[in-house]
């Protein structure tokens, strides 16, 4: 009988055609035996060397890297970024491909999993089948938008910061991050020793000129002095209860949208993509398309960003409720909303609180669930609101598709599905659904 090291496959090559693109920033091919891959850095249509990285003989599939490309796509490019590549770090996945390629991609998946788990063609969700880019992002091949104002450097035992390897908690150090914001690259977060810190999350807001860091210790550690290149604010997380605290300056950060002021706290959850919050808002609104007097739902409304629009749209004679579970994001929300006095806000999860409002009708929902969606029940209970219309902001196109098919149980159907190119270079992409009862027809 075999030992488990005697059945790994780790480091054996293939030589394979590449198939079509998968969920999760990788391609599918298959070897002459007719085991599956799944592989990184490789393209559909390609011939490439594939070594794998995970897997054993027993596997159902096998996870790999495409080592040599013996012959490329037309859509390949050079890495622009030195750090990118087959065991090197895992924050991006399509650094290899062309910008416009990229959203190709994303937009097969989504339409796979939409067929495979809604059972719906793109047409029939009222989609063109486009990945639409953020403003300002349509670049040449081998230039990198500068988007992510959130970063969160690992630190190696000897405190140098870099970023997790894929699938691993292996450090790869980096003295810059392409996509990074200006307000984050202009920190020198790389240039400095962290020694004792085991992360360290770097923050500069779209909105203003707020920075700040947040500091987690390795256990025992005692925090450094933190000089960087631009005034920040700093917090560190706690290691007995993991609350964040602050250490000196503000404990949060200002951003714009929707031409407000939303104050964020540390941790707490904003769009990375300085354009994402506006263009998201947009999308909802423009779907929505809210009335004088309605009443709407914002569920998991994080800091308030569609509570606050629906608000200034719907009037004094309208009301928006808001749930969000995260403590820190409500006091946040009913800060920021403050001057709507027709808006409430609740803590807790979605499935716990909404049955506890004992509201039975609605006009108009928005929900934007983490990245697992908002499940059957919770759908089961929107779905019975009787909304005029649902708007859906989604982060993951499997969740998306999986509540889709609850709410065409439930009597909706959507109208029409939106993407953006809110996170370049990597696999992740934003959807937003507008969904209405389905005996309205199109």
């Amino acid at each position: 009988m075999q030992n488990a090291s005697e059945s790994s496959l780790v480091g054996e090559e293939y030589e394979v055609e590449v198939g079509p693109v998968a969920h999760g920033g990788h391609c599918i091919a298959r070897t002459e035996e007719g085991r599956v891959l799944f592989v990184r850095h490789a393209l559909p249509g390609e011939r490439i060397v594939a070594r794998v990285t995970e897997g054993e003989e027993t596997s159902r599939f096998l996870r790999a890297d495409a080592v040599t490309v013996l012959e490329a796509s037309k859509d390949r490019v050079e890495a622009p970024c030195p750090f990118a590549g087959p065991g090197k770090c895992g924050g991006c996945d399509w650094q290899h491909a062309k910008p416009g390629a990229q959203r190709r991609l994303k937009g097969e998946v989504i339409a796979e999993q939409l067929q495979r788990l809604a059972g719906l063609r793109p047409e029939e969700a009222g989609w063109d089948g486009t990945v639409m880019p953020a403003e300002g992002d349509k670049l040449p091949a081998g230039e990198v938008p500068q988007w992510r104002t959130r970063v969160q450097y690992a630190v190696d035992t000897e405190g140098h910061a870099g970023l997790r390897r894929h699938r691993s908690h292996e450090v790869e150090v980096i003295d810059r991050c392409m996509i990074a914001a200006e307000g984050v690259s202009e920190l020198g977060i790389e240039k400095r020793n962290w020694e004792g810190m085991a992360s360290i999350e770097a923050i500069a807001a779209s909105g203003s000129s707020d920075r700040q860091v947040i500091l987690t210790p390795r256990p025992g550690a005692r925090l450094p002095l933190v000089e960087l290149d631009k005034p920040v604010s700093v917090m560190r997380v706690d290691e007995k209860d993991g609350g964040v605290h602050r250490v000196h300056g503000r404990a949060f950060v200002r951003e714009r949208a929707d031409d407000r002021t939303h104050r964020v706290g540390s941790g707490g959850f904003w769009q990375v993509h300085p354009k994402a919050a506006d263009t998201l808002m947009k999308a909802v609104m423009q779907g929505l398309l809210p009335r004088k007097g309605d009443t709407a739902l914002d569920l998991y409304c994080g800091v308030g960003l569609f509570a606050g629009a629906l608000a200034d749209r719907v009037g004094d004679q309208g009301a928006v409720l808001g749930i969000e579970s995260g403590k820190r994001a409500v006091e946040d929300a009913r800060h920021n909303l403050a001057d709507f006095p027709r808006v409430r806000i609740e803590q807790g999860k979605v499935e716990s609180v909404l049955p506890r409002t004992g509201i039975t009708d609605v006009d108009l929902i928005v929900l934007d669930p983490p990245r697992a969606g908002a499940g059957k029940q919770t759908v089961k209970h929107l779905a019975g609101l009787g909304a005029r219309r649902i708007a859906y902001v989604a982060c993951d196109p499997a969740a998306l598709a999986r509540d889709l098919a609850y709410f065409k149980g439930g009597g909706y159907r959507v109208r029409t599905l939106r993407a953006f190119d809110l996170f370049p270079m990597t696999h992740h992409v934003e959807c937003v659904a507008i969904l209405e009862p389905a005996e309205k027809g199109r």
